[in-house]
């Protein structure tokens, strides 16, 4: 302050206290001042105030109530020996839309107090949102709703909603306003929706919504035929839209069980290829009704089951015998007497059969009807009389009963029905020792099976097989290995393959026994399989590795050794771009065939690259990745295939997916459930057909199946393309099954935004018709090498804002932050609305494209304000 500023307020104050008006005594020197920021940003507000003999105490008021002191900072200092001066400084981390508001500053001396000018804080950036589309599963051409909303500061937030990356509406629309719902009629086909929310800072992208779309729930479930132990059933399939039907499933259950408690013992269950769309249902129980359902299946998933439609089996014939016979002879009559069957009667009885006859003669065949009592009147008094009796339904006669020899005596004597006893006839002995030796094994078999079981479980479940590290938060797993297990162990696995001898022996330093690897949390899973995180007990050691299981089927022994030979060959890798083969073990199936091989790697601390380059992009926290980065990963990716190439082997799969990062962030090769080993020629031709990653492989391998290792080169340069991008896919907005026409007709991938042009050519000369035309991977890797070496070193800016310039994140991209998220562009029609991107910058470096974003950097809190979208091309130019 100048002599003058202070001789002025100490006359001021001297003058206040003179006539006694001690509120008059404090006088603020600054007030603090209007404020507008943006949200998550960390701010600051000022007052000061001087005063005669006491210092004065600041406090803050927001909304004319007072706030807690925590966070502000206060200063008092004498200016003279009567004069002070006190200073107030408010921090207000991450500020929220709760902080808006006036604020003033209250200074007070000896119970008396003035206020400050109020200053009022806005608050504005880009929308975020409260409410994001959520993912669905409909089905066919069924209508449904989705909902996005979001808010600024500042207002008005509008909204356009996209699927598959296309704009539905534009911002003309009435109707795009927050809160906003989506009502569709119907799809044929799964489709991703996002919506994008719009005001004077910019766009906000919300997460991506995948709508499944099944088939239809099938109809008209009805009985076409039955028997005693079949009933054939029909019915019509719902609507598949885009999508074939690959099976339909039926399920049946006995009436009298509890449909919500049926166990997987009780319940008939049956896939089925169709057409046609009807089956037979076998082994059934007679005279008894079944309730049926049926849903069928596309590769999107489960249509809705049909309703429980009853069934019943036609009647069956009873199976035992009538009980408890007894007959008496007493010259011509004969009486006998009989009980009904104990067992199953599969029907209801309609009667009983009586079979007589005496020695050698002819049998005679009588029919009873419902009586458990007949009188035969005989001609003639008849000797070594038997007598059977049978019981029979509508389906036919049950089995007879053991002859029974008829005793002679007076009618008088004969025996009058007795009551049934309640007790079961006594068996010979023999029958009991059957009965307990069955006994025995089956109550020995079923606890040896949960024995088992639980074991099993105890080794494999997640909540007991890993739980964290107190000491290093690192996951610990405890499991039980096989103590059985040795060499023989793996022999006898691989004898049962039939595999050759030679192949044997070879494999014994490759084949590690499943029980010693204890898997945890799945970390990815892909078209071709799943990876989860496990550990492995060798030697006395726990290894931490990564575990990829294939879901590409082994259907022949010339596949398993074609496998298991290209293991042996993996297992003597020693590059340090391509992931080295721990070993391999062999899974057995529940379907009958070969075993399924899972493949052990080592554990890659950063994962994969392409996770890696989405979070780096669309991360709640971006990573700035210079060009620098992007080229040494490149560089390394080709050193990788260039040692493989020499090893003739073709990856097959070569993408940005299945390049992994080690802890020094160096790119190595991996994913070798495709690869093959090229024995005769230069080329391997797929033998089966199978789901292919479509848009990385070559031209002429869509078109006959043959593989290369200029394929491989092909797909290097789209695995460029996805690291240029920071991990967009390829080919936005183009269908798999139209990515053949589309590169016959001369279409490659466009460059990016902030690509070198020499990548870019690069990238170009991967992609010629001809595969001789095509670079090498030694050439490729000498070309990047000298791009590395010419580019400056990288300068890290502090800080990132993204900024929307282009299209929209392709499907299947990675989610966005929910606050300052990237949002995808407006489509073409809307070139003539302009984007007014925010960026605060001091000293601006060159755009970094990040995908179809650019991003600037802000590294200064002092900086000035652009608001121009031409801002950043300008400097992009001079730069």
């Amino acid at each position: 302050m100048g002599q003058l500023g202070q001789s002025f307020f100490s006359c001021l104050l001297a003058l206040c206290m003179s006539i006694g008006n001690a509120q008059e005594a404090v006088f603020f020197q600054e007030s603090p001042s209007n404020l507008t920021s943006s949200l998550g940003k960390d701010i600051k507000l000022s007052c000061s105030a001087l005063s005669l003999g006491e210092p004065p105490e600041i406090s803050w008021l927001r909304d004319g109530a007072a706030l807690d002191l925590a966070d502000s900072n206060q200063m008092q200092f004498p200016l003279d020996d009567e004069e002070w001066m006190t200073t107030s400084e408010l921090s207000i981390p991450s500020v929220q839309l709760s902080d808006m508001g006036n604020y003033q500053c209250a200074a007070s001396v000896n119970g008396s107090e003035v206020l400050s000018d109020e200053a009022y804080l806005k608050l504005e950036g880009l929308p975020f949102f409260t409410e994001e589309p959520q993912d669905l599963e409909v089905t066919v051409n069924a209508p449904f709703n989705l909902s996005c909303r979001a808010q600024g500061p500042p207002e008005p937030v509008r909204v356009i909603w996209l699927q598959d990356s296309a704009p539905l509406n534009s911002l003309n629309d009435p109707q795009a306003r927050t809160p906003s719902t989506l009502a569709l009629r119907g799809l044929n086909h799964s489709a991703s929706f996002s919506c994008e929310a719009h005001n004077d800072k910019g766009v906000g992208t919300s997460r991506t919504a995948k709508v499944t779309v099944v088939p239809g729930r099938p109809s008209a479930l009805s009985l076409l035929h039955r028997s005693d132990h079949h009933l054939e059933v029909t019915w019509e399939p719902g609507p598949s839209g885009a999508y074939a039907l690959e099976f339909c499933t039926i399920q049946a259950v006995r009436s009298d069980e509890d449909l919500s408690t049926v166990s997987d013992r009780e319940l008939y269950n049956q896939n089925l290829h169709v057409p046609p769309f009807s089956h037979t249902l076998d082994g059934l129980s007679p005279f008894t009704t079944y309730h049926v359902r049926v849903s069928c299946r596309s590769r999107e998933g489960n249509s809705p089951w049909t309703h429980w439609v009853a069934m019943e089996t036609l009647e069956g014939v009873p199976t035992a015998a009538p009980e408890n016979i007894m007959a008496t002879q007493n010259g011509t009559c004969t009486i006998v007497q009989w009980r009904e069957p104990r067992g199953v009667i599969n029907g209801i009885i309609r009667g009983y059969k009586l079979v007589c006859q005496s020695g050698d003669s002819p049998e005679v065949v009588v029919d009873v009807g419902l009586t458990n009592e007949t009188v035969l009147n005989l001609n003639k008094t008849v000797h070594n009389l038997t007598v059977r009796v049978a019981a029979y339904t509508q389906a036919g006669d049950g089995p007879w009963s053991k002859a029974i020899m008829v005793s002679t005596g007076d009618v008088d004597e004969l025996p009058q029905p007795q009551p049934v006893e309640t007790t079961a006839p006594a068996f010979s002995w023999h029958w009991w020792y059957v009965v307990i030796a069955i006994a025995t094994a089956a109550a020995a078999a079923a606890f040896i099976i949960i024995f088992l079981a639980r074991m099993r479980r105890k080794e494999t479940r997640y909540g007991e097989a890993f739980e964290p590290s107190m000491e290093q938060g690192e996951l610990v797993v405890h499991y039980r290995v096989r103590k059985s297990y040795s060499r023989r162990t793996t022999e006898a696995t691989l004898n049962s393959l039939g595999i050759s001898e030679e192949l044997k022996e070879k494999l014994r330093d490759v084949m590690i026994d499943r029980h010693k690897v204890a898997l945890g949390k799945t970390l990815g899973e892909g078209e071709f399989g799943s990876v989860m995180e496990g550990q492995l007990s060798q030697d006395g050691a726990v290894l931490k590795v990564a575990v990829k299981t294939m879901k590409i089927a082994i259907c022949t022994r010339s596949e398993m050794e074609d496998f298991l030979s290209e293991a042996v060959c993996m297992k003597d890798f020693d590059h340090p771009n391509v992931m080295k083969l721990i070993g391999v073990c062999l899974q057995n199936t529940e379907s009958e065939g070969y075993p399924s091989p899972v493949v052990i790697l080592p554990f890659m601390k950063h994962g994969d690259l392409h996770s890696f380059l989405l979070y780096s992009r669309l991360g709640e926290s971006p990573v700035y990745l210079p060009t620098q980065t992007l080229v040494k990963f490149m560089t390394d990716i080709a050193s990788g295939m260039e040692y493989l190439s020499s090893k003739n082997f073709i990856h097959r799969d070569l993408a940005a997916r299945n390049c992994m990062l080690n802890e020094s962030m160096t790119a190595c090769v991996a994913d070798f459930g495709l690869s093959k080993k090229i024995y005769n020629g230069d080329y391997y031709r797929q033998g089966r057909i199978s789901k292919m990653p479509v848009k990385w492989i070559a031209i002429e391998s869509l078109a006959d199946r043959v593989y290369t290792i200029k394929s491989d080169v092909w797909s290097f340069g789209v695995t460029m393309w996805e690291i240029a991008t920071r991990g967009q896919t390829p080919y936005p907005g183009v269908e798999n099954s139209e990515i053949y026409d589309y590169l016959r007709q001369g279409n490659r991938l466009k460059q990016p935004i902030d690509c070198l042009d020499g990548l870019y050519e690069l990238m170009m000369s991967c992609w010629a018709i001809n595969p001789r035309d095509r670079p090498s991977f030694e050439i490729l890797h000498q070309e990047l090498e000298k791009i590395l070496k010419s580019l400056p070193p990288a300068k890290d800016p502090e800080e990132i804002l993204y900024v929307n310039m282009d299209d929209g994140v392709a499907p299947g991209e990675a989610e966005l932050g929910a606050v300052g998220g990237l949002g995808p562009e407006e489509a073409p029609a809307k070139e003539n609305q302009s984007l007014k991107p925010t960026v605060t910058a001091a000293e601006v470096h060159q755009p970094q494209g990040m995908g179809r974003y650019v991003m600037c950097p802000t590294p200064h809190e002092s900086s000035r304000l652009l608001t121009d979208a031409p801002s950043c091309a300008a400097t992009e130019e001079g730069a």
